[in-house]
């Protein structure tokens, strides 16, 4: 399999969004990675429910919405609504993590837990054959731009171990500080979907970057 391209919504120009999403759809960008934000779990507020259903409206893209948020579970129907295919909550942010993976599945979504830098994979043992995908955060989460964390190769390669001992369908995400060199690095570790930001939107040709990510 290829590697996925998931390109992150928070670095996109806002004042003109239409645009930035009419050029994913020209690239061979898998997903779009949606960073919600409430200002408590994370120090920062990013977009909500409004421009995420018109999303669907703009794009054949599948959704991968990212709550960085406080209880995450109060917002699964909305999100589901929005048309999301997969909704990825914060291990750190849920107290019941496995009620909160099957609500996501009942809504008929697919369902994915994030680890923050500091939190190791072998708390995801017993609740591995329960979700669909385990994104790994490269920064601490809540702003983009930052500088790529290396133990995050390390927790790589042990999660990709588990995910073969336990339930190979799991895919591997990994959000911050990606670009080409980085990226390599986390796909030769066992790293399947990347997300990007600032590489992307920030660089002369999004769609060439994208095309040479998903080289990788």
């Amino acid at each position: 399999m290829s590697t996925l391209i998931a390109p992150s919504l928070l670095s996109a120009n806002f004042l003109n969004l239409e645009e930035d999403i009419e050029m994913l759809n020209r690239s061979e960008a898998d997903w779009i990675h949606l960073d919600i934000m409430d200002g408590v779990f994370v120090p920062n507020i990013s977009f909500g429910f409004p421009i995420i259903k018109r999303l669907k409206e703009k794009t054949d893209k599948l959704l991968d919405a990212h709550l960085m948020i406080v209880q995450p579970e109060k917002f699964i129907d909305e999100i589901a609504g929005c048309g999301v295919r997969t909704m990825n909550v914060h291990y750190e942010a849920c107290t019941h993590l496995h009620r909160v993976v099957h609500a996501i599945k009942d809504k008929g979504m697919q369902a994915a837990v994030t680890l923050n830098p500091h939190t190791p994979v072998a708390l995801l043992e017993d609740i591995l054959l329960d979700v669909d995908m385990v994104l790994l955060m490269s920064v601490n989460p809540g702003f983009g731009g930052q500088r790529f964390i290396e133990n995050t190769l390390a927790k790589v390669s042990r999660l990709k171990e588990m995910i073969l001992r336990k339930k190979p369908s799991v895919l591997i995400q990994v959000d911050g500080g990606v670009n080409l060199e980085t990226g390599k690095q986390l796909v030769d570790a066992g790293a399947d979907v990347l997300v990007a930001g600032s590489f992307i939107f920030n660089s002369d040709n999004p769609v060439e970057t994208i095309h040479r990510l998903k080289q990788l």
